[in-house]
């Protein structure tokens, strides 16, 4: 079909990068430190087949039915109970359960964005939130980020200057960088929220997964102006396969999304939700988390090690508190996707850093450290280290 037959929003919309570098990441013997996969042995698919066999037989009629959109009841009342205890003060009216929380991306573009509109965006910024705003044909407005996110000096300015409709942020373990925003960065954010009308979009699928340092309050609790969405997700902590999330926010915005989503997919997958709930109900869900983040920091430490091991001496990295991902810069001459190629050859892949800018910036990678095992880990990063010493001529 001619490209001028589909809608203009798609115009030059391309799929998901990484998606397809998935693909390559499958070949026999590739070790892949690509994709942001959990680890599936943190699956307690053991408790997870015990819950559905319990929920189908008490409630199975009403599991399998349809439900309503603002999700599943029990799921709601624990979900209210777990956030209020952590900094928030909600009601029913300020909860929505998503299919993932990539979805209240995508549905509060579509009750807040009409073409023409600026999104504030970080620099680096989750790629597929760049893809879903994109499809609302907006204009983005860049701010640089550094070891304590986004530079909020910047971001003043800008609303300022180009009054973005709407400001998206990961701040704690950001995807890709794994940066966290600063206590007083995420305080000067919320003031500026007085100032300007805007939406802060606050995304933390990442949050819970902490191994290290202090923990920082939520942005959107700490917002009186009815101005910010908080996003949160079970698919790093449970199972990204159950597809469930949940957005927090001002009634009348929770109201339009909640609309959007009836005509998206009319609800959450019950069964998915009733799993969710009854890790609140029989006390599960924060002894899950603590054992899977005993998990990730092992392998988090092994990779940092192997990394200082291999790596040359023109590799910078960060070493994230929290989250599954490491971020690399390397020299500006180096364009990692030349290096990826370079990387397939030795069978290690990763995710060149270009697709998560605006502006596309060519010298930086995210490694992935949740996903492979801790064997993989150790000659993944060897492989890899040979292969940027390659390049580099070394």
């Amino acid at each position: 079909m001619q490209e001028s037959r589909f809608a203009n929003r798609m115009q030059g919309i391309k799929g998901n990068a990484i998606r397809e570098l998935l693909k390559v990441s499958q070949q026999p013997g590739m070790i892949s430190l690509a994709g942001g996969l959990p680890s599936p042995d943190t699956f307690d698919i053991d408790t997870i087949s015990e819950i559905v066999t319990d929920v189908l037989k008490d409630n199975g009629k009403n599991i399998l039915q349809y439900g309503s959109t603002e999700g599943y009841q029990p799921l709601r009342e624990e979900l209210i109970k777990f956030l209020n205890l952590r900094g928030f003060n909600i009601k029913g009216e300020n909860l929505l359960i998503l299919s993932g929380s990539q979805q209240g991306i995508n549905l509060a573009g579509k009750v807040m964005l009409n073409p023409g509109d600026k999104v504030a965006v970080e620099s680096p910024s989750y790629l597929a939130a760049l893809q879903i705003f994109k499809t609302y044909q907006v204009e983005f407005v860049v701010i640089p980020s550094d070891k304590d996110g986004m530079d909020i000096d910047v971001l003043e300015q800008k609303l300022e200057t180009e009054k973005p409709k709407v400001v998206y942020i990961v701040p704690t373990f950001q995807n890709p960088s794994s940066s966290t925003l600063t206590l007083e960065r995420r305080k000067r954010v919320v003031e500026l929220l007085k100032k300007h009308e805007t939406l802060l979009i606050e995304d933390d699928p990442y949050g819970y997964l902490r191994y290290s340092g202090e923990v920082v309050p939520f942005m959107t609790s700490m917002d009186t102006t009815g101005q910010s969405i908080y996003l949160g997700s079970f698919s790093k902590i449970i199972s990204p396969g159950l597809r469930v999330g949940y957005v927090v926010g001002p009634a009348d915005v929770i109201t339009k999304m909640r609309i959007a989503k009836q005509g998206t997919d009319v609800h959450t997958s019950m069964l998915s939700q009733a799993i969710v709930a009854e890790f609140f109900k029989r006390g599960i869900i924060v002894p899950h988390i603590e054992k899977i983040k005993e998990q990730y920091k092992a392998k988090r430490d092994l990779c940092l090690a192997e990394m200082a091991k291999h790596f040359p001496k023109e590799a910078k990295y960060n070493v994230p508190d929290g989250g599954l991902f490491i971020w690399v810069t390397l020299p500006e001459s180096v364009n990692t996707e030349e290096l990826f190629h370079m990387g397939i050859k030795e069978k290690v892949a990763f995710v060149p850093g270009e697709t998560f800018f605006v502006d596309g910036r060519k010298n930086c990678l995210r490694l992935n450290f949740s996903n492979a095992s801790h064997e993989n880990i150790v000659i993944g990063i060897k492989r890899l280290g040979n292969a940027m010493k390659k390049f580099l001529g070394k």
